[in-house]
């Protein structure tokens, strides 16, 4: 699979497309190149990484309306979680990355994109990859900040029991119940187990929910396999995840482990 992901690189480190182009860009590659466990040293890897920090790293104004600032904190988020599994975290442009997260995270601890004035609250979607960047990043910096970034973004899922509406108690969303690989920017309760795991948050009496879920969905077989909607086809992916059941499996047995 690593080296699927990896053909069609050209010299300069790109893949022919935008870094961000869905789901072909090394942006999303990388994602997927880390997840799989690529060495950190890999220098394919690092070529493409470089080309997307070209992109998300350059130089651009912050879009502040009614007092926070909206961004698709997920582009950073990830961006940064590559680089540095990559050993890439003293370059500028990385840790550039995570200070744009720790600048624009909203007071209730997550990220949000919207633009309407109204939205008060952050997006769950926007919030899950700067937790996992930032808590990459303190693991390699020792930063404080971005431990602390992370588990106040932590925290905003907690408070939702990382799926439920606090007000209702029911599902946020139908697909927040599924488990979805990849994933790429969205969320779902298997997700937000995982950055509660990366966080150590697990022991928590709010994710009960979410763990008795989660073993629900174990089958006969011992196995887990993807549900819901699947965010890549084989027309926009460059790799056929099938029910990734491997690597679902593996994941969901490190959350309950």
């Amino acid at each position: 699979m690593i080296d699927r992901l990896l053909s069609g690189q050209r010299p300069d480190g790109s893949f022919g497309v935008h870094p961000y182009s869905k789901w072909k860009g090394a942006h999303w590659r990388l994602v997927s190149l880390v997840e799989l466990g690529i060495p950190a040293r890999n220098r394919a890897a690092r070529s493409a990484a470089r080309t997307v920090l070209d992109w998300i790293a350059a130089p651009s104004v912050p879009l502040v309306i009614d007092g926070k600032e909206r961004r698709h904190a997920s582009m950073e988020g990830n961006a940064l979680a590559v680089c540095c599994r990559l050993g890439m975290s003293q370059q500028v442009r990385v840790r550039h990355l995570a200070e744009v997260l720790l600048r624009s995270q909203w007071p209730d601890g997550g990220w949000n994109c919207d633009q309407h004035p109204a939205a008060k609250h952050s997006s769950f979607h926007e919030s899950l990859a700067p937790i996992w960047g930032l808590v990459e990043y303190h693991r390699v910096s020792g930063d404080g900040r971005a431990r602390d970034a992370a588990r106040r973004a932590g925290e905003l899922l907690l408070e939702h029991r990382l799926y439920r509406s606090s007000k209702t108690g029911a599902a946020i969303h139908p697909e927040w119940e599924q488990i979805h690989w990849p994933h790429y920017w969205h969320y779902d309760f298997f997700h937000g187990l995982r950055a509660l795991a990366r966080l150590g948050l697990l022991a928590d009496r709010r994710t009960d929910d979410a763990m008795q879920l989660l073993a629900s969905k174990r089958r006969a077989d011992g196995t887990w396999r993807t549900g819901g909607r699947r965010y890549w086809t084989p027309a926009t992916e460059v790799a056929d995840w099938g029910d990734a059941h491997q690597i679902v499996t593996a994941a969901a047995l490190a959350v309950l482990q």
